[in-house]
C-alpha cells in the first residue's frame, strides 16, 4: 500500500507520499529450520538482504519535488520461534511465539527533479 502523511519541521509541515512500492530483490544466503522438542520450530535467517523501489513526492510551503528511490537493506538477521500445538481433534496450528530482527545497513538513493 501507498504511504502518505505529513511531518512538522521547524517553519512548517512537510507533506509526503510514497507509492508504487515494489520489492525487487530478496536474498537469504543462510537460513535454517530446526525442531525444538517441547517448544516448536526455530527459524534462523542470517545476512539476508532486501531491495525496494518506489516513487515519492514531497511538498512544503516553499517547494515541491518528486522522483524515484531505491532502498537496500542488508545484514538482516531474524530468529523466530513458532509453537505447533494440537487442538482437541488432533489438528495442528502454528503461531509465532517470539521474533527478533536486526538490520545492519540501510542505503537510500533518491533521484528527484531538484
Amino acid at each position: 500500500p501507498d504511504l502518505s502523511g505529513y511531518e512538522k519541521f521547524g517553519l512548517g509541515n512537510v507533506k509526503y507520499n510514497i507509492s508504487r512500492i515494489h520489492v525487487t530483490a530478496v536474498e537469504f544466503p543462510s537460513a535454517s529450520i530446526s525442531l525444538m522438542p517441547g517448544t516448536g520450530i526455530k527459524l534462523v535467517i542470517e545476512n539476508a538482504s532486501l531491495t525496494i523501489d518506489m516513487s515519492w513526492n514531497i511538498r512544503t510551503w516553499m517547494f515541491k519535488d518528486s522522483g524515484r528511490s531505491t532502498v537496500c537493506i542488508s545484514k538482516v538477521f531474524v530468529t523466530a520461534i513458532f509453537s505447533v500445538p494440537l487442538d482437541n481433534t488432533g489438528s495442528a496450528s502454528i503461531s509465532l511465539t517470539s521474533c527478533r530482527t536486526t538490520s545492519g545497513d540501510i542505503d537510500i538513493k533518491l533521484n528527484g527533479k531538484s
